[in-house]
């Protein structure tokens, strides 16, 4: 059961079997998947379709050095030209990946046990509490717009003194053809509840111009 069905070689009839199952398990891993990672539709697809992809790209160059490092390279260049996902998409494509290479030695039993085992622990450990920190304050972007005139090196020390409990200088930019600028922190409240008393104290000091306090995901190109 846990022999390779390509132990002597590629057969239609053992590659359609590979296919059926790599197939099957891929779909199952996909939608086992779904509960728990938040992504499009189109993601799903193709995490249920990496294994079957992998399987065969392994099944035809098995033995073959050249075509191996062919494909490789080909595999480089697809990376170059996707973005970036979240943690959660990168682990689902690893393990979508980790089994389509069992299937493509032949082993069909330890590919759907991959991909079931995986799937199942994943789910697991996603529903712990561990390491989720909830009672530590995210890090925040906060941008504030203040005139020319206004010396910002320290005009909101006291403020945040008050309200936070850390804020690091992430960049400094001009705006409004150089009247006036626009500051950049990563800041942590001390109390979430009150940012909105920590936004009115700013407000009197940079003239009702603008504030903003999104996530921080820590990216630069975004000041």
């Amino acid at each position: 059961m846990f022999d390779s069905v390509f132990a002597s070689s590629v057969t239609p009839a053992r590659f359609f079997l590979m296919a059926a199952a790599a197939l099957g398990s891929g779909f199952v891993f996909s939608w086992i998947m779904s509960f728990r990672v938040r992504s499009t539709k189109r993601f799903f697809t193709v995490t249920s379709l990496i294994p079957f992809v992998v399987a065969s790209v392994i099944a035809f160059v098995n033995g073959s050095i050249g075509a191996g490092v062919a494909i490789g390279g080909a595999f480089g260049l697809v990376r170059f030209r996707s973005a970036q996902g979240s943690a959660d998409e990168i682990a689902a494509i690893l393990m979508a990946m980790g089994a389509g290479i069992a299937f493509g030695m032949g082993y069909i039993a330890y590919g759907v046990l991959m991909l079931a085992g995986m799937a199942g622990l994943y789910v697991m450990l996603s529903r712990m509490n561990v390491f989720e920190h909830r009672g530590m304050a995210e890090d925040r972007l906060f941008r504030i717009t203040i005139p020319e005139a206004l010396e910002y090196s320290d005009a909101f020390e006291d403020i945040f003194s008050r309200f936070l409990e850390k804020a690091e200088n992430a960049g400094v930019k001009t705006t409004g053809m150089g009247s006036m600028f626009r500051l950049s922190y990563k800041i942590r409240m001390k109390d979430e509840s009150a940012e909105k008393a920590f936004i009115d104290e700013l407000r009197t000091r940079n003239g009702n111009l603008e504030i903003s306090v999104l996530p921080y995901t820590g990216e630069e190109d975004h000041l």
